[in-house]
């Protein structure tokens, strides 16, 4: 198995200069050890598509740490719990089979990515795979429908910069949310 991913240079790589270090070689095509153990203590993760005209979707996805089942060094297996019934992600994956997910562990800075194709496995192929729901405080609307079969293409840890510049997990900021919320719906 191959294991760095030759990631192309780009014009903001000319502009900005070339990633060295740690960045030229986390990327690989595989779930290595630290990917595969980061998923499994997962609760939360985010699912990005984008149709076959490249209209985009973000789609959060969680339930128990390893919720997304790894397979094996190439294959994950996210297990859909029904929700709004818009169902965005899957249409663009009938479209287009390029996703990209980004697993959370709160209170964790480092994130783990994960690029890749996906197809629609059904409710019957899950069961024969032993995928049942796995959510923590499932509601009256709560059942496993479908799922998700992901290749993997690419995997590596993604640095925690982003999480620290927003203080993501900062417990003051978010008592002081709690109790103010900055939104409402």
């Amino acid at each position: 198995m191959s294991d760095t991913v030759a990631v192309p240079a780009n014009r903001y790589q000319e502009k900005f200069g070339a990633p060295s270090g740690r960045a030229v070689t986390k990327v690989v095509d595989h779930l290595d050890d630290y990917v595969r153990t980061f998923i499994a203590k997962a609760p939360f993760a985010v699912l990005a598509t984008a149709d076959g005209d490249g209209r985009c979707d973000a789609s959060p996805k969680g339930g128990y740490p390893g919720f997304t089942k790894v397979l094996d060094e190439r294959h994950l297996l996210i297990p859909d719990v029904r929700g709004n019934k818009l169902f965005q992600s899957y249409e663009n994956i009938d479209g287009n089979a390029h996703v990209g997910l980004i697993f959370f562990i709160p209170g964790i800075d480092y994130t783990a990515r994960v690029n890749g194709t996906a197809q629609v496995v059904d409710e019957a192929d899950l069961k024969a795979r032993g995928i049942s729901m796995e959510v923590f405080d499932p509601d009256d609307n709560a059942a496993l429908l479908q799922g998700l079969l992901v290749e993997v293409e690419e995997a590596y840890p993604h640095c925690p910069r982003a999480l620290k510049f927003s203080h993501l997990w900062d417990t003051d900021v978010i008592a002081t949310n709690v109790e103010n919320p900055p939104v409402s719906r």
